[in-house]
Formats: C-alpha cells, sequence, structure tokens
C-alpha cells in the first residue's frame, strides 16, 4: 500500500515538473530573467577586468543558479491563476504539497541545465578544470533546489499576475547579488561587508563553488555547505507553507 502511493506521488510530481517545462522553460520572462539578464549582469562585471577564467566562472555560476533557479517559479502560479489551470490543478485529487514541489523541480532543473552547459563549455574550450567533482555536484545540487525554492516562495503572494511577482523577486534579488562576494572577494570586503554578506544564501553557494575549482575560498566548505543546506530547507519548507495558504485565495 505505502511502496502504490509512493509511486503515486512520484507519477504525480513527474506530470506537474514535466507540465512546466513544456510550458514555461520558453516564456520571454523566464528566458530575460533567467539567462539574458544574470549574463549581462556578470558580462558587464567582468569585462576589462584582469581575472583569469578560473576566477570569474565561481561567480558565473553563482549568478546562474541564484537566477535561473528562482526565474521559474514566480511565473507559474500568478499565470495558471490568471488561465484557471489553477482550478483544475486544485480539483485534482492531488495534495497541494505536489504541485509546490512540482514547480520547484521545474526551476531546479532549469538552473541544473544552464550550470552544466557553463561547467561544459568551461572545461572543453577553456580548459577550466575542477579540483573536487564530488563538492561542484553537491553545491549545484543543493543551490539548484534553494534558488528554486525561493522562486516559488516568491510566487506565493496571492495574484494573477506575473509582473507583480516578478517586481517582487527582482526587489530583492538584485541587492542580495551585490553583497554576496560574487564581484568582489569575501577577503577583500571590509568588516561591515562581510557581516552583509552572511545574510545573502549566495555567499555560501559561491564559496564552495570556489572551494570545487580553485581552492581561493574564504569560508570551509563544510561550513558553507552546512550553511547552505539549512537555507535550502528552509526555503523549501517555507515556500510549501505559504503556498498552503494562499493557493485558495486565488480561487
Amino acid at each position: 500500500m505505502k511502496i502504490s502511493k509512493i509511486n503515486l506521488f512520484v507519477q504525480q510530481l513527474t506530470a506537474v515538473s514535466w507540465k512546466n517545462i513544456k510550458i514555461y522553460y520558453s516564456e520571454s520572462p523566464v528566458l530575460i530573467f533567467g539567462v539574458l539578464f544574470p549574463f549581462c549582469l556578470f558580462f558587464a562585471f567582468a569585462l576589462g577586468r584582469d581575472l583569469s577564467y578560473l576566477e570569474l566562472l565561481p561567480g558565473l555560476l553563482g549568478i546562474t543558479f541564484f537566477f535561473a533557479g528562482s526565474a521559474v517559479g514566480p511565473f507559474i502560479t500568478p499565470w495558471e491563476t490568471r488561465t484557471g489551470t489553477l482550478e483544475r490543478l486544485l480539483a485534482l485529487p492531488m495534495p497541494r504539497w505536489i504541485m509546490v514541489i512540482g514547480d520547484i523541480l521545474a526551476g531546479f532543473f532549469f538552473s541544473l541545465f544552464l550550470a552544466v552547459i557553463i561547467i561544459l563549455f568551461a572545461y572543453i574550450f577553456l580548459g577550466v578544470k575542477v579540483i573536487s567533482i564530488a563538492l561542484l555536484v553537491l553545491t549545484s545540487l543543493i543551490a539548484s533546489l534553494l534558488f528554486a525554492g525561493l522562486g516559488s516562495a516568491f510566487a506565493a503572494l496571492p495574484t494573477d499576475k506575473p509582473s507583480n511577482v516578478m517586481m517582487l523577486a527582482n526587489s530583492i534579488r538584485l541587492p542580495v547579488i551585490f553583497i554576496s562576494g560574487i564581484f568582489v572577494p569575501l577577503a577583500e570586503l571590509p568588516f561591515w561587508g562581510r557581516i552583509l554578506s552572511y545574510i545573502s544564501p549566495v555567499t555560501y553557494a559561491v564559496e564552495m563553488l570556489r572551494a570545487a575549482y580553485a581552492g581561493n575560498n574564504y569560508l570551509s566548505p563544510l561550513a558553507a555547505g552546512a550553511i547552505l543546506t539549512g537555507f535550502m530547507i528552509l526555503v523549501v519548507g517555507g515556500a510549501i507553507l505559504f503556498h498552503r495558504r494562499t493557493l485558495t485565495r486565488r480561487i
């Protein structure tokens, strides 16, 4: 009985995630805020600076995980509220947390897909090698899930206008990205700058990526990984809780 129930949950999760992947990956807001904007932001910073690919890559991956992971979720729920799809989903014999996790998985795979492209391109064409593949894989999984959960948490705002959710998301994401040790390493920040950077989960993801690539990290990978995992549990759990409280208000 328990096995059949688990199989049902897996089938439902797969169906919801695949629906989101097919519909929303090609939407212009997702491509603009998840792909174009972070790349333009990063290269505007990187151009003209005397930094090696090895020094730049962890920052680019950190921005990609952050923006790509949180780009899909803010668009799904408000859009489905507007089109009436959400009512049909709520009428199905399916737990609400399945819907939320399905949305999060769509952002998770989107983020991972872009990160894998960057990692392979850097390795094949730029010769950037990894010191610790295990740490790179672990960081990629945790960061993608964390920031996909963050995108879903933004979407808990009870509105049928994706632009409102995107505005909320960007008002939080943009300040966070500048205090995360991406553009200036933690070791070069003043004391107050490091204190601010510790608020951001992106800081810990970038530190783990620096440890995986160049070994020039400021924080211990073990400590950074523990804190990043804590952020991930908190954010994903918060997203599920927020949606449980606001989903019925959308009908």
